[in-house]
């Protein structure tokens, strides 16, 4: 009678906390990897990673940049990264691609979207071998003078179930990725994706770091038509100066009509600051450990975004 008493208590005990537990909506994001949150068992780096789930897909967006962090904050957060339908790499940087050392020791065949980038083992450019001097030497010509079609680089990820994509791919229905690259600066030499999930009500849009350009970016989904309900990831206005944050914060609610913003990453303080100013109540946070419930609206106004921090996705 002891045991079964212990049992029974034991039940009601596991009842009380899945019923104690904040509900969730079955449409989230759980960010899994950022330099920023309330204090808690989770690990802070610099670095991006998102779990969204929506219409009953569950898709992994960037890696981090620490893989046995990526994996310690997972498990944390009880993300079960082997129930995945795919991946999504924004870029080629580190703090978005070291955890996929981890993922692909426990769910090596995973379906990874990445960039059309040569480190993904993209081709060598073919304007490399564009001016060849056919009167040198057989020895001192590319492949002796016979060059492939086509040469592909060298890989980190060479056994990995990789796609790159060139411009813009429907993976599911209603799920696109858009591919943008921007055209001077620094960053013009690496492409970036970015993931558009349509809903009814305006697109969700999530984004690695923004090299292209935030604007760039909602040109290439036809914000103007086809509205943005959230934008969610790295701005990269970290070093921006005070002045153009102002104007872009301004653009995004005014002129491109973003309905919420959630920056993370390498957004900035000072444009955290200043979006937060311009969105008031639809600046949603998302600090790491923050799940972000992405509600159906009702009809009446604009969807309320609810977030809480700490475990929570399964």
């Amino acid at each position: 009678m002891r045991s079964l008493r212990s049992v029974c208590l034991a039940l009601s005990v596991i009842a009380l906390s899945v019923f104690a537990a904040p509900a969730h909506s079955e449409n989230r994001i759980t960010i899994i990897v950022d330099a920023f949150g309330p204090s808690s068992d989770l690990r802070q780096d610099w670095g991006y990673s998102a779990l969204i789930e929506h219409a009953g897909k569950r898709i992994l967006f960037d890696t981090g940049n620490n893989a046995d962090l990526f994996a310690e904050n997972s498990a944390l957060l009880g993300v079960d990264l082997r129930r995945l339908d795919f991946v999504v790499i924004s870029h080629r940087h580190g703090d978005h691609t070291d955890g996929l050392h981890h993922l692909l020791k426990i769910n090596p065949r995973i379906k990874i979207y990445t960039a059309n980038d040569e480190y993904f083992g993209g081709p060598t450019p073919a304007a490399f071998f564009q001016r060849s001097v056919p009167s040198l030497p057989e020895r001192m010509r590319y492949f002796g003078g016979e060059v492939p079609q086509n040469i592909p680089h060298g890989s980190p990820w060479k056994h990995a179930n990789l796609e790159r994509v060139y411009g813009v791919l429907e993976i599911a229905p209603g799920v696109r990725l858009v591919n943008n690259r921007a055209r001077t600066g620094p960053f013009s030499e690496t492409p970036e994706l970015s993931l558009a999930i349509d809903t009814p009500e305006g697109q969700l849009l999530f984004v690695g770091c923004s090299h292209p350009g935030i604007e760039q970016i909602l040109g290439s989904v036809n914000a103007m038509e086809d509205p943005v309900r959230l934008v969610v990831g790295g701005l990269h206005l970290v070093t921006t100066d005070d002045a153009e944050i102002e104007r872009l914060a301004i653009a995004l609610r005014d002129d491109w009509k973003v309905t919420a913003v959630a920056p993370g990453h390498c957004t900035g303080e000072a444009a955290f600051a200043a979006l937060q100013r311009a969105y008031d109540r639809r600046y949603v946070y998302a600090g790491v450990g923050t799940v972000i419930d992405v509600p159906t609206s009702s009809g009446h106004g604009t969807p309320e975004y609810a977030g809480s921090s700490g475990a929570g996705a399964q």
